[in-house]
């Protein structure tokens, strides 16, 4: 039998960075929070939205240096849970998506703690999106695949010629191993000259992008001096940048192949 005095847990994804992108149910529940508990990559208008007398918690990561370990954090939500809050756990992206979220989901099974699961849309294909690249085009790419950078201890467990295979890849939080990503893929069949872009901060404001190839991308990254969080996308489809929505925002100026466009 369910406790009534056990609150309840709700993972919750933030989306890309720009704070409009967020769920219509993401939000709500976020107003209705008694406890806010969330990563570096969350907009912090997002936390604002908290009521006044909610309980804000950063649990942000950055490379090298965590607030609090992974086991802390689950520690931290089923207390509060069990406290009778509502706990609003929210990630930046989508729980699901290279977010930790399905580890948090298990502990709070495993304590009893009832839960639920707000998706939230994923940087995997919103930041190419507002760079005016799409993951899938009828006569470019029929499939597309999302990697992460940052695989666990360091090594690789990825079919990387099946990756240089693929019509469009999406690696997220790859930009400090962008130069061995894209030797990687090169090694293991995939032509040098595969256009490549990276998007750092995708969706917000001072969003900056350089296109260029796999062979190009990485000095064009460190040329415009980017910085986390960036998303790369290699692909046919990222030809089609030049044909950017009417309605983006306005920009920094970006750099390509074919110097500032």
């Amino acid at each position: 039998m369910h406790d009534s005095r056990m609150g309840t847990v709700y993972l919750v994804g933030a989306g890309p960075g720009d704070p409009g992108l967020i769920t219509v149910k993401g939000i709500e529940t976020i107003r209705a929070s008694g406890v806010v508990v969330f990563d570096r990559l969350v907009h912090p208008a997002l936390v604002d939205e908290a009521p006044a007398s909610a309980e804000r918690i950063f649990v942000g990561k950055q490379r090298g240096h965590h607030m609090l370990r992974q086991e802390d954090i689950n520690a931290l939500l089923i207390d509060r849970a069990r406290s009778g809050l509502h706990v609003t756990r929210l990630k930046g992206g989508d729980p699901f998506v290279f977010g930790r979220g399905s580890e948090e989901m298990e502990a709070l099974h495993q304590a009893g703690v009832p839960f639920e699961v707000v998706p939230g849309v994923t940087s995997a294909v919103a930041a190419p999106a507002a760079a005016g690249i799409p993951v899938t085009h009828r006569n470019h790419s029929s499939a597309f695949a999302v990697v992460t950078g940052h695989e666990r201890d360091g090594g690789t467990h990825l079919d990387w010629h099946a990756l240089a295979r693929m019509p469009t890849l999406v690696v997220l939080m790859g930009l400090e191993r962008l130069p061995l990503v894209t030797a990687r893929l090169v090694a293991c069949g995939a032509d040098r000259s595969t256009p490549a872009a990276v998007i750092a901060s995708g969706t917000l404001e001072h969003q900056r992008t350089v296109v260029g190839t796999l062979h190009t991308v990485t000095a064009l990254a460190q040329q415009a001096q980017l910085q986390p969080p960036a998303t790369l996308i290699v692909g046919e489809v990222v030809a089609l940048h030049r044909v950017s929505p009417a309605s983006s925002p306005k920009r920094e100026p970006e750099f390509s192949l074919y110097g500032v466009i």
